[in-house]
């Protein structure tokens, strides 16, 4: 499928033989990027870990554990002879959080950030389970701020693909490390009964308020016109909402007759994650008293549209 824009759900995954696995990239003068061995027609190349600063640092997103059982010796041998300050998650995905407690124990450092959730979800998904392991030794609260020498990092709350998601600032590179509240390549997932869409377009604005000039997501490519990104990711979520209430009026209420009408060209794959995000969207709708309905079947309160 040809790549389009990079809100939008796609499976361009590239050649994974080019893809620097295991190594350290220096992304810009206080980040290296690490790259986790576990791509997926979801999850683009893998999860990214972040290291912030030189010397001593913090470890963002320290990534899977089944997936990639190398992906900690690789961190191992990059960070050693540093002191790493703290390793920071920001958010209890499969993909995110369960290599936090090895390397905590391997290097002494706290594990800090989001708060622990483990919800059982039998949905259709396109992202990793909750990480039933992450047991943090420091929440970080919305604002909170940790440092080591030349850099500090600052919780930003941005609830919506999960309930506990953090982004952190880099306020020395005026970045942003993003998890997966905005990723490089596809549009983010939103699964209730955790994933909200109302908080997730919260969040969203919330990032429209800032002045960050580059975004570093959890998959995919740094992003180098926040804001530009944002705003389009803000109306296609509109759009879908726009179609939703369309083929309601219609008299299409059965989310996988929606689904096939909405994401034509979408690999089928995708269609019981893109279902999800449906759901979260008529979630919403129903929560602000335009349709009715629950599981798979809704319709329009009134069908004035």
């Amino acid at each position: 499928m040809a790549a389009g824009p990079p809100w939008q759900i796609r499976m361009n995954v590239p050649d994974l033989s080019k893809e620097p696995y295991a190594v350290a990239e220096q992304v810009s003068p206080l980040v290296r990027r690490v790259l986790a061995h576990n791509p997926s027609p979801f999850s683009y190349t893998g999860t990214q870990t972040y290291i912030v600063g030189t010397g001593e640092v913090a470890v963002i997103d320290p990534g899977p554990l089944g997936d990639d059982p190398g992906h900690i010796d690789a961190l191992l041998r990059i960070l050693a002879g540093e002191r790493v300050n703290a390793i920071l998650c920001t958010h209890t995905h499969r993909d995110h959080s369960p290599a936090a407690a090895p390397l905590a124990t391997a290097t002494g450092a706290p594990i800090i950030g989001c708060a622990p959730l483990v919800l059982q979800d039998d949905g259709p998904r396109s992202d990793a389970s909750f990480d039933a392991t992450y047991a943090p030794d420091r929440v970080l609260e919305d604002g909170e701020s940790l440092s080591g020498p030349g850099w500090t990092l600052t919780a930003l709350a941005t609830p919506g693909h999960t309930s506990n998601h953090l982004c952190f600032a880099l306020p020395q590179e005026q970045a942003l490390f993003t998890g997966d509240h905005i990723m490089g390549w596809s549009t983010t997932v939103v699964s209730p009964p955790d994933g909200d869409m109302a908080a997730y377009m919260r969040s969203l604005a919330l990032l429209m308020t800032r002045e960050d000039a580059v975004y570093y997501p959890a998959h995919g490519a740094p992003i180098e016109t926040p804001k530009r990104l944002v705003r389009g990711m803000m109306g296609h979520r509109k759009q879908r909402e726009g179609q939703i209430l369309r083929l309601l009026a219609a008299g299409t209420g059965h989310i996988p007759d929606m689904v096939a009408q909405m994401y034509k060209g979408v690999d089928k794959r995708l269609h019981p994650a893109a279902g999800r995000s449906v759901l979260a969207h008529l979630i919403d709708l129903r929560d602000r008293g335009m349709v009715a309905g629950a599981e798979e079947d809704w319709a329009l309160v009134s069908n004035d549209l």
